[in-house]
């Protein structure tokens, strides 16, 4: 069990961690070589140019202006200069709505901080009964200042129900409110967007075979009949997931060619060689140059041979389209209502957006997703008591007393005073971190196998299996084992009667695991992720050796996006942590309030100078955040009473059994207050903006707007007279008629009906090139930051809508 000194020592090493940390990032961030590393985001929207052009050779890579070397903290202003509107307009509401998350911890937890200690903790030290079972149980001076403490039938255990209901009553109304805010922001986003192709398509899964009619024409018929004055094309899609596979595997052999060419280009007497064996380790020894230029053209042939398939076999386009309409309102009834009195076929949902699309996924059969669905769902419960291994491992180095009363020879190695306190305060954190590490990308793998097909979705289910495994093993499993294993000793020398009551003592013991915990994760850890080392590292070692041209230099510095599916579960922990502990040992509520100030900070500066997001989900993910924070509730509404029972409080017990109903009534109001701004769209704002379309722009050419928009990425590699096969020609505007005759293409992709409604929208052959939609292209967004002087940035891009929220 750790003590105080323990927890000092884990402390030190963590504020000296964090520390260094954030000075090796504010130093490195100022010179010119890393400039792309720490300010990505404003290359990528054309707002600032490479510091390195105009100085010296020297310059070019040391910052040799002493002036600020002397201002390397005013990183931390600026990150918070920006204003939400201004954040929503440089980054989008996603970015947003995940730092309002942090906004919110600190609103819910810095009251109850200050409650908590000035009224828990002398209700706690004073009552003093672990003096008396400390011969029993493993204890510490941290156990002191928690409810353990307090001597059972207390009618202190009244002051606890009392602030369980402050606190609950705090959290609800701050959830309620913050939920109203997101809400709004939301659907004042929506209705300040630009035109986009999402907003007037849905996506149709499960489009059944009519015989003597190709995929094209059963839709096109279904929704000329059944949509006849809004319908207006379709985008086939085409199975060319092993095409994609061919496209990846040339990249790869791009990048080879490219390296080795480069590396003879600097040593011209010396020719670079491969081995033609597995990963290039054993075979036969060839000129490296010659070798992945023969694979190239391999590959080409390859490629050609795939290329002709996706064009001529009919069986390559799946029973999935993508469907625009003429208005927004069209596709708003598309998408929310039901298609077929068979309800699993044509199936609507709206599209995602362009970029947020995982293309591989639409090749999966509609039937198999259930199958799929179960098979995953077993593999994440087996994967979860899988890891109970390791946690229980994790446990055993955190309660070290409890294991020298078991094993009595590792007593020699443990009683060393720095190593007992490096064990206890540092390393059980430390190795909880290692073990998850990997856990993200497992089942990322499992949500893609699941068979989703908008990334957003995608990082949502893995965020909900992450946040599931991180209740089960991180937190409740590391109660129950760290409970036996602190107890073991006791549990085999008492009664079974005595088990229930030595437990609901150990819970608030945990506390100690959990602060260690904190400080590696949420400190040091938080600190970490400012500085970049990995991009850091990758950045300079491509610019080495792969870089030759600017494309590639942009390709080279790709900051990604923020992780959701990792650092959403993550935030959730700690706000479980925060609100099961507030009453049970709220010393831990000071060591959660640095963490997430300093998260704040750090995730501010990121997302304003570095992630670029791959989508924009417009906040969707925030009906899961405010569920599982009142599932935090819940659960320590129910630990609180079961931890009262132990300590035989049968008169203020009673108290607490109506307090999980009252916030479950709570949930169920919020849920249909709030929710359906995430689910659905409202025709009314629909109607809107369509009004306001046709008012503004009433000759705009809509279906040439939408023509390339869900266009496969792997397409964009085919020639122009192949793309006709594969898309609608711009140049022709066809009649629509019920049921059209076989062409001579397989299956033409899309197909377009001159309007029948609105006569003032009137579509021409060519449309002017500014509104011709580029899928694969974010965004941009006006914003003017305040930089230090020897940074000089030319203007920003114009906006793409123009977001205005007032809280």
């Amino acid at each position: 069990m750790a003590t105080l000194g323990d927890i000092g020592v884990s402390a030190l090493i963590n504020i000296l961690s964090a520390f260094a940390f954030l000075l090796a990032f504010a130093l490195l961030r100022i010179q010119p070589i890393n400039d792309r590393i720490y300010f990505p985001k404003w290359y990528i929207n054309g707002a600032r140019s490479s510091p390195r052009r105009s100085r010296n050779f020297v310059g070019k890579f040391v910052n040799l202006e002493f002036k600020t070397y002397l201002t390397f903290l005013n990183w931390m202003p600026q990150a918070l200069k920006m204003t939400e509107a201004e954040i929503i307009n440089h980054a989008g509401l996603d970015s947003a709505v995940f730092l309002r998350i942090y906004t919110l911890g600190l609103k819910i937890f810095v009251p109850m901080t200050i409650v908590a200690l000035l009224v828990l903790i002398p209700v706690n030290v004073s009552s003093g009964t672990l003096f008396f079972l400390r011969k029993e149980l493993v204890v510490s001076d941290i156990d002191k200042l928690s409810i353990s403490n307090v001597r059972p039938k207390s009618i202190r255990f009244f002051v606890h129900i009392g602030l369980e209901y402050l606190f609950t009553i705090w959290i609800c109304f701050m959830l309620y409110k913050e939920y109203d805010i997101v809400a709004s922001m939301r659907l004042r986003f929506l209705a300040s967007q630009a035109r986009r192709a999402e907003q007037f398509t849905v996506v149709v899964r499960n489009v059944p075979h009519v015989s003597g009619q190709s995929l094209s024409e059963t839709i096109d018929h279904f929704f000329q009949t059944n949509h006849p004055d809004h319908y207006l094309c379709h985008q086939a899609v085409y199975n060319a997931n092993k095409f994609a596979k061919l496209v990846r595997k040339r990249e790869r052999l791009r990048n080879w060619l490219d390296y080795n060419q480069l590396k003879f280009e600097r040593h011209p007497e010396k020719k670079p060689t491969t081995k033609m064996g597995f990963l290039g380790l054993w075979g036969k020894k060839v000129d490296a140059i010659d070798y992945y230029k023969h694979q190239m053209k391999e590959l080409e042939r390859r490629m050609s041979v795939e290329r002709q398939k996706i064009l001529k076999d009919s069986k390559s386009i799946l029973p999935v389209a993508f469907v625009s309409f003429k208005s927004r309102w069209g596709a708003a009834v598309c998408a929310q209502t039901q298609q077929c009195k068979n309800p699993t076929l044509w199936l609507t949902n709206w599209a995602p957006e362009p970029r947020d699309i995982y293309w591989r996924n639409l090749a999966i059969p509609f039937v198999s997703l259930t199958i799929r669905k179960f098979i995953i769902s077993v593999s994440v419960f087996a994967l979860v008591f899988f890891y109970m291994i390791p946690i229980a491992f994790v446990q055993s180095l955190a309660n070290l007393e409890g294991l020298e009363r078991v094993a009595p020879f590792l007593r020699p190695v443990i009683e060393l005073k720095f190593i007992k306190s490096f064990l206890q305060g540092f390393v059980p954190g430390l190795a909880l971190k290692i073990f998850l590490y990997i856990l993200p990308t497992i089942l990322m793998i499992m949500s893609k196998i699941e068979g989703h097909i908008a990334l957003s979705n995608l990082e949502r289910r893995t965020s909900a299996k992450y946040y599931y495994f991180m209740l089960v093993n991180v937190f409740l499993g590391s109660i129950a084992t760290g409970t036996a294993f602190e107890q073991l000793d006791s549990f085999l020398h008492q009664s079974p009667t005595q088990i229930p009551r030595t437990i609901g003592v150990s819970i608030p013991m945990k506390a100690t695991f959990f602060i260690t915990y904190i400080m590696v994760d949420g400190w040091a850890g938080i600190a970490s992720e400012i500085l970049r080392l990995k991009p850091l590292v990758i950045f300079h070692l491509k610019n080495l050796f792969l870089v030759k041209t600017e494309r590639d230099r942009e390709k080279a510095m790709d900051p990604g996006s923020v992780d959701f599916p990792e650092t959403i579960p993550s935030l959730q922990l700690y706000f479980l942590l925060g609100i099961v502990y507030a009453v049970i040992t709220p010393i831990l509520l000071p060591f959660m309030l640095v963490f997430f100030g300093l998260a704040y900070l750090v995730y501010r500066h990121q997302i304003i100078n570095v992630y670029n997001q791959q989508y924009e989900s417009a906040g969707a993910f925030w009906p899961h955040v405010h569920s599982r924070i009142i599932a935090s509730l819940l659960l320590s509404q129910l630990l609180l009473l079961g931890l009262l029972s132990t300590k035989e409080a049968a008169n203020s017990t009673p108290f607490l059994v109506v307090l999980p109903i009252l916030t479950l009534a709570f949930h169920k109001y919020c849920k249909s207050r709030f929710e359906p701004a995430f689910r659905k769209y409202p025709i009314e704002e629909a109607m809107a903006k369509d009004r306001l379309d046709r008012t503004t722009e009433p000759e705009i050419n809509l279906k040439a707007y939408l023509a390339d928009a869900y266009l496969h990425p792997i397409f964009q590699s085919f020639e122009e007279e192949e793309l006709v096969e594969v898309r609608v020609d711009k140049q022709q505007v066809r009649t629509a008629s019920p049921i059209t005759s076989e062409l001579s293409s397989p299956s033409p992709s899309q197909h377009v009906d001159h309007p029948t409604s609105w006569p003032q929208n009137v579509y021409r052959p060519t449309s002017p090139q500014h509104h011709v939609y580029h899928p694969t292209s974010p965004p941009q967004h006006a914003y003017n930051p305040t930089y230090p002087s020897d940074y000089i940035f030319p203007p920003s891009s114009p906006s793409h809508y123009a977001y205005h929220y007032e809280s």
